[in-house]
């Protein structure tokens, strides 16, 4: 009797310990699948946070064609968009922002001399030619004395544009001021031509009211302007301005090396964006990569 008790005593503490071992044995496998799968909830990576600030266009047009192919590589992109050419860099600054895409290299070299701001370009995008547009006058031809023209009130932008007019004969500037000229630097003025120094946004707004405006191109193409159409005179596309005042993205200094810039970098550098910005914008946004 006392034998039965003691096998059926093992049989007992047999059977518990392959209950145990088995249970044991299907945590293990739910920890590790839990372990390769992800580590929250949903079993799938939590995705990266990018904020890039941008003027609408195109930089926000390519930006929200970038947004799903980022999305694929696991960055979340938040666009904010702004309509001068201050606030987002100042937003960049002040770690409001990841990156800002808007501006080209002498503009942000200068903004940060001017402004004690640390910032720096990752990757350069496209090309906006500046553009001679018509206003009240509507040929070269036609031009005649005291004829206001508007320009960008930026350094960098308002030289862009005195070089311009200055390609097509209406006024010359000095030899060495390059893209530091202002209207003070024009030394032959034939047409006695008023320059007009405006905020860029306003450009397109002002042209009923003057003879002739330098438009920049992100704010040209807003107003539905299209620069080989409509523009008098335009910068080309293979010129050196279109090498020095290409569009970059830029985030602050010792950020360059950041996972989610590496991967915005190489999606917006990509064929797809190139095909994307040739069909949509017809050459009055270039590719740059």
């Amino acid at each position: 009797m006392k034998s039965k008790k003691i096998l059926l005593l093992l049989v007992m503490v047999l059977s518990l310990s392959i209950f145990l071992f088995g249970c044991g044995k299907d945590s293990n496998v739910s920890e590790g699948n839990g372990d390769v799968a992800g580590d929250n909830e949903t079993g799938t990576a939590e995705p990266m946070v990018l904020r890039v600030g941008a003027t609408p266009v195109p930089h926000g047009e390519i930006l929200e064609f970038i947004s799903p192919l980022l999305q694929e590589k696991g960055v979340e992109l938040e666009i904010r968009e702004f309509t001068d050419y201050v606030l987002p860099n100042m937003a960049l600054e002040n770690k409001e922002l990841d990156a800002n895409f808007f501006q080209h290299l002498p503009y942000l070299e200068d903004f940060n001399e001017k402004n004690n701001t640390n910032l720096s370009s990752v990757v350069a995008v496209h090309f906006e030619p500046l553009g001679l547009y018509p206003g009240k006058t509507k040929t070269l031809e036609e031009i005649k004395k005291g004829d206001i023209i508007a320009v960008p009130n930026d350094t960098t932008n308002e030289a862009r544009a005195l070089l311009l007019l200055e390609s097509v004969g209406i006024i010359k500037i000095k030899e060495n001021a390059g893209l530091a000229a202002t209207a003070q630097d024009i030394i032959e003025n034939p047409y006695e031509v008023q320059i007009k120094e405006l905020d860029a946004a306003q450009l397109t707004r002002s042209l009923p009211d003057v003879n002739f405006a330098v438009i920049n191109g992100n704010f040209a193409v807003q107003a539905g302007l299209d620069v080989s159409k409509d523009a008098l005179k335009a910068e080309d596309k293979d010129s050196l301005a279109a090498q020095t005042f290409a569009n970059i993205v830029v985030v602050r200094t010792g950020d360059e090396e950041r996972e989610e810039i590496k991967i915005l970098t190489e999606v917006i550098t990509s064929p797809e964006v190139r095909e994307f910005i040739n069909e949509k914008y017809k050459g009055t946004v270039i590719p740059v990569f």
